[in-house]
């Protein structure tokens, strides 16, 4: 079976410290979801990367567990520790907190499954991944939590069977599985790139754009892209209590699996029931605003989490309008 590698990505920077909302988080508009949600609270996303490190100041709290797949530490399955960076980089996108120092995430009150199936050179068996995602299916936290967002910013160019199997299973237990599109762009919107797994059709796939809402160069283009959010210049957490800006779709891909953690929380508490994986994406594409680029290019648009609300508010403002402006009349 073949190797799995991170999709390539840029380190743009790295910062000893830092204090911000990231330009990413507030460009989809995650804090304007933050009070009606209570920043995505209860929420599992298993983090399927080269792990995480755990005692990161802005992840504080927010680990619930973890498991390392890799022969990284000997093999030991109890070390899912990030000798690489990268996993570390899309927790903090992912669930960051919110207590004004560092940076904070779409979902600060999210909790995350790190599963690490890469090593430290960003590489692993896809046996590992396969393993990792049967592994977060069937996960129960200490207080029967159970997963509801995978999140993946790795890929190759192979269709593996197995691999897709999986993965349809994940989604039949109502588990969101979130993917980067890969890097492979060549800046035409008519040629296509395929990495797997993000051109799987059950898969919500992630473009890049820049924060100028341009494609970004890198990002693949092909007809199962589902959505495009910010992947340039991305500021989060990164190794030894640090920060970076990192490029690349696997920038993109947490902010999509951070603002779903947000959008459970929403639609349940509206719906006063468990919503189903097809009726969360359902949610997601509402919030998403085109940039004008093609639909192989930039899907259902890049996610604006205020959206719906926008929209909602203006009809409103609108019908009492009319209500006030509207003559009556009575008759005789």
């Amino acid at each position: 079976m073949s190797e799995v590698r991170l999709i390539p990505f840029r380190t743009e920077e790295v910062l000893e410290a830092t204090s911000e909302v990231p330009k990413g988080i507030e460009m989809i508009e995650a804090p304007a979801l933050w009070e009606g949600t209570k920043q995505g609270k209860g929420n599992v996303i298993a983090i399927i990367d080269t792990g995480c490190q755990t005692d990161h100041p802005d992840l504080k709290g927010r680990i619930i567990g973890g498991k390392n797949f890799t022969t990284d530490y000997d093999g030991d399955e109890t070390n899912f520790s990030d000798n690489n960076g990268h996993g570390t980089h899309v927790s903090g996108t992912v669930a960051a907190i919110e207590d004004g120092n560092g940076v904070v995430g779409a979902a600060p009150q999210a909790n995350l499954l790190v599963l690490k199936v890469l090593t430290g050179e960003g590489s692993g068996k896809m046996q590992w991944i396969i393993d990792a995602i049967d592994y977060a299916t069937n996960w129960t936290g200490p207080n029967g939590e159970k997963v509801r967002v995978m999140s993946m910013s790795l890929g190759g160019p192979k269709d593996i069977p197995e691999l897709h199997t999986v993965i349809q299973e994940a989604v039949k237990n109502d588990i969101s599985v979130v993917c980067a599109a890969g890097n492979a762009g060549d800046g035409r919107e008519d040629t296509p790139e395929y990495g797997y797994p993000g051109a799987y059709n059950e898969v919500i796939q992630v473009g890049a754009v820049d924060f100028e809402r341009n494609l970004a160069e890198f990002t693949n283009t092909n007809n199962e892209i589902d959505l495009v959010a910010p992947g340039v210049n991305i500021l989060s957490t990164y190794l030894e209590g640090k920060y970076a800006k990192l490029s690349g779709t696997s920038m993109a891909t947490p902010h999509v699996s951070g603002s779903l953690a947000l959008i459970i929380s929403l639609a349940e508490e509206q719906f006063q029931r468990r919503m189903t994986e097809a009726e969360i994406f359902s949610q997601l594409v509402k919030r998403t605003v085109s940039l004008g680029h093609s639909k192989v290019a930039e899907g259902n648009g890049l996610v604006s989490l205020a959206f719906q609300d926008k929209l909602e508010s203006l009809f409103s403002t609108h019908n009492r309008k009319q209500e006030t402006t509207t003559p009556s009349y009575s008759t005789k």
